[in-house]
């Protein structure tokens, strides 16, 4: 967390990435740097990835890259824009970049590869994993706008790497996502956890052409009626209150959100974005949330992920129990379980144990088949919500860890008004 936690590449030279704090899928839940965006994982330490060849994406890949350089990411004159992804999406990174150089910024083009971030965390000696990340932070100051496509192809990459230099990785990253916070680095991101790929298309009940269509026809749109979407439920969000999430699963889960920041990704970041400031900056595309942080202590209830994927390993009813905004109790089922426990646990850190956010999907031109084994942010009627770092949605937790659990079909109460309704959206 779509975490969101998201690693953003530096350069090409230096070989490494950047931790923001963006939330994680449970999938993703990778408080590491030196990888690529956390959606990706592998089945032993010694499995191949993936070939990286991808078939060509349904759609216009110049209108694309203009649309992300002049809308979405607002690049002007003078802006110095990294541009990351992997080799397969050359195409559309090289465009971006011709058009940022059109507009008078200097584009910087990191290629990486799931093979080159595998031997990044496998091969390099632990002792380094609590290196302070002082390339990451002198990027920080320097560029000013950071568009990363999320397009890692093996699903199960860092299996049998072990927890703990997981959790020292991501901490001995936390000040570098703070530092592109404080420093008002835009940051576009292209995937959020729909990006086309053939395990991803299986969860989602889809033919691989079929996701690839929804994927590309997602991120290629004119956002401006979204952005007037967001806005309406934005502004029902922030004269809230209580609100209260049920689900068929088990999911019973009230807090407190009155006076909390409401923010949206709509796939711009627009002039009034720019004014707010840190959480503002970023658009996560495809684009369609609506999301906020609660007020600190009053998370109370229990949340079920009926299933969800750990490096390729299937979690089931993952159930998390919140009292005084904590989580005092996890328990699941499922190969992958196991995993994800010790992987949680190797985080020494109790900010993780927070209830974190609470997302909102609002577009309704992305839609997911009705036998879909995961969830995803965007669908308008989905409900999404996690634990630990929350920078990203307006929070001030910047633990560099969190989980997510996606509730199609929720209902949502907000001050006893449907807000969402059996996983329709009613506002």
């Amino acid at each position: 967390m779509k975490r969101r936690v998201v690693a953003f590449g530096l350069s090409a030279a230096i070989c490494t990435a950047l931790l923001a704090c963006q939330p994680a899928s449970q999938e993703a839940a990778v408080p590491v740097a030196d990888s690529p965006p956390a959606t990706t994982d592998a089945t032993t330490a010694t499995t191949q990835p993936a070939p990286e060849t991808r078939p060509a994406a349904p759609t216009d890949l110049e209108q694309l890259a203009q649309r992300l350089v002049t809308q979405s990411a607002a690049v002007k004159e003078g802006d110095i824009v990294m541009i990351s992804g992997q080799s397969h999406d050359a195409e559309l990174m090289e465009n971006i970049a011709v058009n940022v150089r059109k507009v008078g910024g200097f584009p910087l083009i990191e290629y990486s590869s799931d093979r080159l971030a595998k031997r990044m965390f496998f091969d390099v000696p632990p002792q380094y994993d609590t290196q302070a990340n002082t390339a990451g932070l002198k990027f920080a100051e320097m560029i000013d706008v950071n568009i990363n496509v999320g397009n890692g192809m093996t699903q199960d990459l860092f299996a049998g790497a072990d927890p703990a230099r997981m959790a020292a990785r991501g901490k001995a990253n936390e000040a570098v996502g703070q530092a592109f916070m404080k420093n008002n680095v835009r940051t576009v991101d292209i995937g959020n956890n729909l990006y086309p790929t053939p395990w991803r298309a299986e969860r989602f009940g889809m033919a691989e052409d079929e996701l690839a269509k929804t994927f590309w026809n997602g991120v290629n749109l004119d956002y401006t009626e979204l952005q007037a979407r967001g806005e309406t439920i934005k502004a029902a969000l922030a004269s809230g209150n209580e609100m209260h999430i049920t689900n068929p699963n088990g999911t019973d889960l009230k807090f407190r959100v009155q006076g909390r920041p409401v923010l949206v990704s709509d796939g711009i970041i627009s002039p009034a974005d720019m004014k707010l400031g840190g959480a503002a900056m970023a658009a996560y595309l495809p684009a369609g949330e609506v999301y906020t942080t609660p007020v600190a202590g009053t998370a109370e209830g229990k949340v079920v992920h009926s299933r969800d994927f750990y490096r390729g390993k299937q979690i089931d009813n993952l159930t998390m129990t919140f009292a005084g905004g904590k989580m005092t109790e996890m328990t699941g089922s499922g190969p992958g379980f196991t995993d994800f426990k010790a992987e949680y646990d190797a985080v020494n850190d109790p900010r993780k144990d927070l209830f974190g956010f609470v997302d909102l999907g609002i577009n309704p031109n992305v839609k997911l088949a009705a036998d879909s084994k995961v969830g995803n942010w965007v669908p308008a009627g989905t409900v999404t919500v996690g634990t630990g770092t929350n920078t990203w949605a307006g929070g001030d937790n910047s633990v560099p860890y969190g989980s997510t659990i996606y509730l199609p079909g929720s209902t949502v109460m907000l001050d006893g008004k449907a807000i969402v309704e059996n996983g329709v959206l009613k506002l």
